[in-house]
């Protein structure tokens, strides 16, 4: 994953995540509460961490992936992710995020999202950014609105999460008319 820059923000280094990261991924977005507003599993089974880096590692060769592991500057700590889904043909991307439940209300998220959405345009190129999160998380769309993205919608009993069918919410903003030239 040689091929990511790492982006720097006041706080915050995003590179690329190493198979060194794995057993701190399992730890992190294992948390019961982190896996419960995002579709992550739980209990997170051993060894996916490493299955997920590497599937990373493939999606970013392949040109369909950019994928940040969000660290702490000062000290290099690993706190979360950050992912774009690319969709080269249509110059669009979904964004995916995760911060560990102890870093929670810091603006962690919001830093490494607002990097990311300037990463895709700038650095890729993309025309759109959207995501998507249940709508009974209201701090992941307070991140995106932050982030300069729109509310566009409310997908009724989109997401079946722990057998229970979920609202989702999405947000998307452009590259032009949005917050970035």
């Amino acid at each position: 994953m040689e091929n990511q820059p790492i982006l720097a923000t006041d706080r915050l280094l995003l590179r690329s995540f190493a198979l060194a990261d794995a057993f701190t991924v399992q730890q992190l977005a294992g948390d019961y509460a982190v896996a419960a507003t995002t579709l992550l599993p739980h209990p997170y089974p051993d060894g996916l961490a490493e299955l997920w880096i590497a599937s990373l590692r493939e999606g970013i060769e392949r040109g369909d992936t950019a994928a940040f592991a969000i660290t702490l500057a000062g000290e290099g700590r690993l706190i979360g992710g950050v992912r774009l889904r690319i969709d080269c043909g249509h110059r669009r991307a979904e964004l995916g995020f995760w911060v560990a439940r102890s870093c929670w209300g810091r603006g962690y998220a919001t830093e490494a999202v607002r990097a990311m959405i300037e990463y895709g345009f700038s650095a890729l190129g993309l025309h759109r950014v959207y995501a998507m999160h249940f709508s009974r998380n209201p701090a992941s769309g307070r991140v995106m609105e932050k982030c300069g993205m729109v509310h566009e919608g409310r997908f009724r009993e989109h997401i079946r999460k722990w057998g229970v069918f979920e609202d989702a919410d999405i947000w998307g903003i452009l590259r032009e008319g949005g917050a970035f030239p």
